[in-house]
């Protein structure tokens, strides 16, 4: 059973960059097919999909925030990052990291509260 937590600061200034990490626990991040995404739900909003690293180091971004994002990976420690730029208090939400594997989100952190505010 794949596990995954997500870590990192609860509050941002605007213009700053968001850094978040998902340590991952019961599966390798390098395993065949297993894509690992990051997800987040804005305040009274549905949930947006904001990018994954896939297994072999790839990444896919949302069109919409792609010029702001990053996602990144450390294969000893078993953890995958974002990295979002120039937040703005529109950027306030629950962030959670998943994992994507036969066509489904089958594994998710517990979500980490995020706010922009200065």
């Amino acid at each position: 059973q794949v596990q995954l937590q997500e870590s990192g600061p609860g509050l941002v200034k605007p213009s700053q960059t968001l850094s978040l990490t998902c340590t991952v626990s019961g599966g390798s991040i390098t395993t065949n097919y297993y894509y690992w995404s990051w997800i987040r739900q804005p305040p009274g909003k549905g949930l947006e999909w904001i990018g994954y690293i896939k297994y072999t180091g790839t990444t896919y971004y949302n069109p919409s925030l792609k010029s702001r994002t990053s996602i990144s990976r450390d294969t000893t420690n078993n953890q995958f990052s974002l990295q979002l730029s120039s937040v703005t208090p529109e950027d306030t939400a629950v962030y959670y990291c998943a994992l994507y594997l036969d066509r489904s989100f089958g594994s998710w952190g517990q979500g980490t509260q995020v706010t922009v505010s200065s």
